[in-house]
């Protein structure tokens, strides 16, 4: 049992703290020169973001007056040691599908619900009243998405005959038995809402509306400084890459690792990383209420549609 508990324990920290900490910060320079040649500009170099984080690491933390200090300083951290955990599982069922544990998809479902209540925490306990503004946007937007997205992972689960152990969902869509669940109508209209809520989770743009730097300066992270800012920024370079390999998992057939499967991938995430970038460069800022409005409208909508089909087997 000790050593059981050592193994995983060392998946933990190789895989969650050290592995997709740099595949993140890969991933946010993607986004990045992606953006660039966007907006026609060259971009920064590989290493920027892995520099934007020691730098950050390096600079004074400033906790504000009156603030809950505990919570102010414990929050960036609970929402890094969720992603982490997260990205253990997916990794560890990528590579053994055969060894993930029953229930392990709600585990994970749950898990990615803490990164943004830990800026909730953050902000409110800053006891700054921008802050405190932008915490309750993200907790009104967490209210709009949630639904929606369990909505479109539940089409996966009922293409693999109720299963909720990612590992059999893997196992279902190999191409040489019933294919990716993403080629089946139900999977390609649960994918469109999954990527919207991706863009929410990761408050990029048209829901950046906790942050919106022009309008409440950056929101929950106003009073964030020095290492538990680089906290912050780092999980979320975490999600950019952790969140795509859910989806690609869910919905492609997840990844592999023999010969040009490698390839092909690596294109999957891709794909999703490169989506994510294009819809954050070309759609404006959307309110809180019409944020709400979207996900409790139109795509809760979708995604009924999508249960609806998977149930006919579409």
């Amino acid at each position: 049992m000790e050593s059981l508990t050592l193994k995983y324990f060392g998946y933990f920290i190789g895989i969650g703290c050290i592995l997709t900490p740099l595949a993140g910060m890969l991933a946010s320079w993607v986004d990045r020169k992606v953006t660039a040649r966007v907006q026609w500009r060259v971009g920064p170099p590989l290493l920027q973001p892995f520099w934007d984080f020691v730098k950050l690491l390096g600079k004074e933390t400033v906790v504000p007056r009156g603030s809950a200090r505990t919570v102010f300083l414990m929050a960036p951290l609970l929402g890094f040691s969720a992603v982490a955990l997260v990205s253990t599982i997916l990794w560890s069922t990528i590579v053994h599908p055969e060894t993930g544990f029953v229930g392990d998809l709600i585990v994970v479902l749950y898990l990615l619900m803490i990164p943004s209540m830990a800026v909730i925490l953050g902000g409110f306990a800053s006891k700054n009243p921008i802050a405190s503004l932008g915490a309750s946007r993200e907790m009104k937007l967490i209210l709009g998405y949630e639904l929606p997205f369990i909505l479109a992972c539940l089409v996966a689960v009922i293409h693999t005959e109720g299963s909720i152990r990612l590992g059999e969902i893997i196992i279902y869509q190999n191409p040489e038995t019933y294919g990716p669940v993403g080629a089946k109508l139900s999977g390609i209209l649960a994918i469109i809402v999954c990527v919207m809520v991706v863009q929410a989770k990761l408050t990029c743009v048209p829901f950046d509306i906790p942050e919106a730097e022009t309008e409440i300066m950056s929101g929950p992270f106003v009073e964030y400084s020095g290492p538990p800012l680089a906290v912050y920024k780092l999980t979320r370079m975490m999600m950019l890459i952790t969140l795509p390999v859910f989806l690609v998992i869910l919905f492609l057939g997840g990844m592999h690792f023999q010969g040009w499967a490698i390839l092909w991938s690596i294109l999957k995430v891709l794909l999703f990383l490169v989506l994510v970038t294009l819809i954050r460069n070309t759609n404006p800022r959307v309110r809180i209420d019409q944020a709400v409005r979207f996900f409790w409208g139109p795509m809760t909508v979708i995604a009924v549609a999508a249960v609806i089909l998977a149930l006919t087997g579409n």
